[in-house]
């Protein structure tokens, strides 16, 4: 584990030494940090193997350490501008700091700021797309906090979660309702039963109400065509004659109001479901740089499993929560709307976050922020979607 420090340290000197101009200010890095993710570990996590490398490349770093829940998305509002915002924690801060970001009155500006992401929560469902897979913990977030020098990024899908009254919810993986995530929940209560705890907590959930059925009405839209790449360059400016013809010419001939185009009624497809598990998740675990339609994927399980296949599912959807498997209907949408009956009791998994049950409505805010990730996992989707 030193030896990896020492190494990815070395590395990080390399960019720290770079001699910049007198003209330019340091770089400034935001850092919120989660002291209770990964059971309290996270603070110690963060100091040996990701800030000694922070500090050594030539980062103005501030570290804001969040003391409770929710604590995040104040502090977001109150963030003034910073280069890099960098999250270190598991799947429930990123969702805190994103959420933060987006509910402010300038997000349009906020969103455009690159994000790092040190993975050092109990789950970490975005470093999968973002690193390569690796068992040995130190190299993992050594690994996160070089990419984030290294400056390459991807840009992710957002989900757009809002209830009736709320104030929207955003996720970067997705929502879950139904079962096998009710068991999920529950598992950690059975830890005296070691490697059975699992299948325990599943299979007594079916002793407690056989079949399970959640019920709700579904509409949606199809996918969007996603419009071409934005150029990052601006064009330089045009002569002072040019833009002065151009406003005279606007003035005199203003350009017509456009038409809103706000989604007719016909447009939504209807659906009345009867599920055992109901998920909507973004295409940020098999990310496609070159897909010219953006959606989201709605999973509908059948609700007509045995029992012992819901034993033996739940084990799985513990490693893959987004496993859609076979006889699940499969729906491509870029927006949809979740309307359950009066009196549903329960709640969803937003990115792996209790939230309670209450018709929603879903939207996908495509390509919506940038992450960095490791240059060899970028050259991997660019090779995939090539082939």
């Amino acid at each position: 584990d030193n030896l990896l420090r020492r190494a990815a340290c070395q590395e990080a000197q390399a960019f720290g030494n770079q001699l910049i101009p007198s003209t330019m200010s340091l770089k400034k890095a935001t850092v919120f940090l989660n002291p209770a993710a990964c059971k309290g570990k996270a603070m110690s996590l963060f100091e040996k193997n990701a800030a000694p490398i922070l500090h050594l490349s030539g980062l103005d770093v501030t570290v804001v350490k969040t003391d409770y829940e929710g604590q995040a998305k104040k502090l977001l509002e109150l963030m003034e501008n910073t280069d890099l915002i960098i999250i270190a924690g598991g799947d429930g801060t990123v969702q805190e700091v994103i959420t933060g970001l987006l509910r402010r009155a300038d997000e349009a500006v906020f969103s455009k700021i690159p994000i790092g992401f040190i993975p050092l929560g109990k789950t970490c469902a975005l470093s999968h797309t973002l690193y390569p897979e690796s068992t040995n913990q130190v190299q993992h977030i050594t690994n996160a906090t070089l990419a984030i020098l290294k400056g390459e990024t991807v840009p992710l899908d957002v989900l757009q979660i809002k209830g009736e009254k709320e104030q929207p919810v955003f996720a970067m993986t997705g929502l879950r309702w139904g079962s096998y995530r009710d068991a999920g929940v529950k598992v950690s209560k059975y830890w005296y039963l070691g490697p059975l705890k699992t299948k325990a907590a599943h299979f007594f959930s079916t002793l407690k109400e056989w079949p399970q059925k959640h019920q709700a009405a579904l509409m949606y839209l199809g996918p969007t065509e996603r419009p071409p790449e934005e150029p990052e360059e601006k064009p330089s400016r045009p002569p002072l004659y040019v833009r002065l013809y151009r406003r005279l010419k606007l003035y005199w001939s203003p350009p017509p109001k456009e038409v809103s185009q706000e989604v007719s009624a016909e447009d939504w497809e209807q659906l009345e479901l009867s599920t055992i598990e109901l998920s909507i998740a973004t295409r940020n675990r098999q990310l496609d740089l070159m897909r010219t339609e953006d959606f989201m994927d709605i999973c509908i399980e059948a609700d007509t499993v045995s029992k012992g296949q819901f034993v033996n599912r739940g084990s799985q959807k513990m490693r893959d929560p987004h496993l859609c498997p076979e006889g699940s209907q499969c729906i491509q949408a870029s927006r949809c709307i979740l309307q359950l009956p009066e009196g549903t009791e329960g709640s969803f998994g937003i990115d792996n976050e209790d939230y309670e049950a209450m018709p929603v409505e879903v939207k996908l805010l495509p390509r919506k922020l940038r992450f960095f990730c490791d240059p060899r996992m970028r050259e991997q989707m660019l090779r995939a979607a090539v082939q």
